[in-house]
């Protein structure tokens, strides 16, 4: 049974139904694979014949009247219920595509008709016929409402996933078909027309084959009689599917022109995510040596572990900017945005995207723990608007041990390490207070410079912005299998040279030791400039 509560003014029949239901993906299928057939039912509808002789046959006219009346009747008012609810309460994810081409369908119903078009017509992008103007009218809220319903899900979702920008792909370019959106905004001008033009009209008996009307009548009073029956009919399914008190919202209003301009924003917003992800990985690529091919590289948590799966994720990538960029083209079209309004937009989203590159944290507030988002900071995650820089905010000597090092000489190198800093942590201590050029060239060998900004571009705690990090030596670089190979080269060079081992490692480390002359020189120039 019904619940018989009061409903709030302008909710219509759907407020009036308060039966929860949680349908499935295969409910959906079914109802539209229903849909798809009751359009191809109704679409073999003959046309009336010009005589007004009456039908042979009164079954099969009994079948042609079913034909007419077998969607208005029996399908839209649930329909609209049950798409409106899926719209409302199905979650953000692609699941809902199944709900989406249910949709789609029923507001197409001139695609499954027996008038086949030719491929030509189809590149040609033909518009639609006449015909189906009537069947627009007596639907509107299924374009206009239930349109914005999707638009309110499409500006929650992220628009960097393939899946979501290929619904949002799909919507526009269906909206977009020519004279599509003449025919939405008549049938509201049709609902928008004042009660009292249409009542002052004069009230005429409909149109029938016992009353035709003579050649020698005008042509006013039946086009104002057809109109009356537009507007009538726009009405009554409006009202029917809303209530008497429904405010109803233009499609083409102001207030749902911002929406859009939002919408178009959010898309400028994902094709500049979309950007840095390909430069991204094209980086990734390009940084990538034949070493790699001996496990010798460094290792990305995040790349995936096959050249196939990286050229699967580059042509999804790919996709997605198309269907977005043609998203907003259609966009574009249906709702007549300038090329200025385009323009400045994109120049807006560039500019949010050069505070995403100069690496500004999301908007958070400091607690007694460290730093807390708040919901303006989620949306920016959320978006790719800003992200934090997340490292390893431990002792950099106790990190995981990586597939590039070797664990032997790792624990050496930390056991060596440990029982240098033990024995001379006096001495490093003393050397790096020092404030002159001695001092500063302890400072670049014994301490770590990103360990000393780590704390700002990560979010900690504040035990861990307490935790002293003093000078000390650090061999574990000598753990790396490329530190490994380089030293071994060095050497092979030097044998080739007529180098002996003594003479090869005096070399090596007296070039270690004028780089570090050479960038803390640098250093004390670029501090002073």
């Amino acid at each position: 049974m019904h619940c018989n509560l009061a409903a709030p003014p302008g909710c219509g029949i759907f407020s009036a139904y308060q039966e929860p239901f949680s349908p499935t993906e295969e409910h959906v299928l079914v109802l539209r694979l229903l849909i798809k057939r009751l359009h191809a039912f109704s679409g073999s509808l003959k046309a009336e014949p010009a005589s007004a002789s009456p039908p042979a046959h009164p079954h099969a006219s009994a079948l042609e009247d079913f034909k007419r009346v077998v969607i208005s009747r029996f399908v839209q008012q649930k329909l609209y219920i049950f798409l409106q609810h899926c719209f409302s309460h199905w979650p953000l994810d692609a699941s809902f595509r199944a709900v989406l081409e249910t949709w789609l369908s029923y507001i197409q119903p001139w695609r499954y008709t027996a008038e086949k078009s030719s491929p030509l017509l189809d590149n040609q992008k033909s518009s639609i016929p006449e015909k189906w103007v009537t069947f627009i009218e007596e639907n509107l809220l299924m374009y206009t409402k239930l349109f914005w319903g999707f638009v309110n899900r499409a500006v929650r979702t992220d628009l960097v996933n393939s899946k979501n920008a290929l619904m949002l792909f799909r919507v526009a370019k269906v909206f977009a078909q020519p004279n599509l959106p003449e025919m939405i905004q008549k049938a509201e001008r049709l609902f928008l027309e004042p009660e009292s033009v249409l009542h002052q009209r004069p009230q005429r008996l409909p149109l029938t084959p016992a009353h035709d009307g003579s050649f020698l009548s005008s042509h006013q009073p039946a086009e104002a009689d057809a109109n009356a029956n537009a507007v009538f009919k726009v009405k009554s399914h409006v009202y029917g599917l809303e209530g008497q008190d429904c405010q109803y919202r233009q499609m083409f209003g102001a207030e749902q022109r911002n929406a859009v301009l939002r919408l178009v924003q959010l898309i400028a917003q994902a094709q500049q995510t979309i950007k840095c992800i390909s430069a991204r990985s094209d980086e990734t690529a390009a940084n990538q040596s034949f070493l790699s091919w001996f496990h010798l590289g460094s290792l990305d948590l995040n790349s995936t572990g096959t050249g196939g799966e990286v050229d699967n994720v580059e042509e999804s990538v790919k996709k997605t900017d198309e269907h977005l960029g043609r998203a907003l083209d259609y966009l574009s079209q249906i709702f007549r945005l300038s090329s200025g309004q385009v323009a400045q937009l994109l120049v807006n989203v560039t500019a949010v995207q050069e505070d995403v590159e100069s690496k500004q944290l999301p908007d958070c507030i400091q607690g007694q723990n460290g730093l807390i988002l708040t919901d303006l900071g989620r949306m920016q995650i959320i978006n790719g608007l800003r992200r934090f820089e997340i490292e390893y905010q431990g002792d950099p000597e106790l990190q995981p041990i990586r597939s590039y090092e070797n664990a032997v000489l790792v624990r050496l190198m930390f056991w060596i390490s440990s029982l240098v800093n033990q024995q001379f942590g006096g001495y490093m201590d003393a050397l790096c207070l020092r404030r002159d050029f001695l001092g500063r060239l302890g400072q670049y060998y014994l301490m770590s410079a990103a360990s000393a900004d780590r704390c700002r571009r990560s979010p900690v705690t504040r035990r861990t912005l307490e935790r002293p990090v003093g000078p000390r030596l650090s061999l574990r670089t000598f753990a790396s299998y490329r530190t490994i190979l380089t030293i071994t080269l060095l050497y092979l060079t030097g044998a080739l040279l007529s180098f002996g081992l003594l003479s090869s490692t005096g070399l090596i480390l007296m070039a270690v030791f004028i780089h570090g002359l050479f960038m803390t020189s640098f250093a004390d120039k670029q501090k002073k400039h």
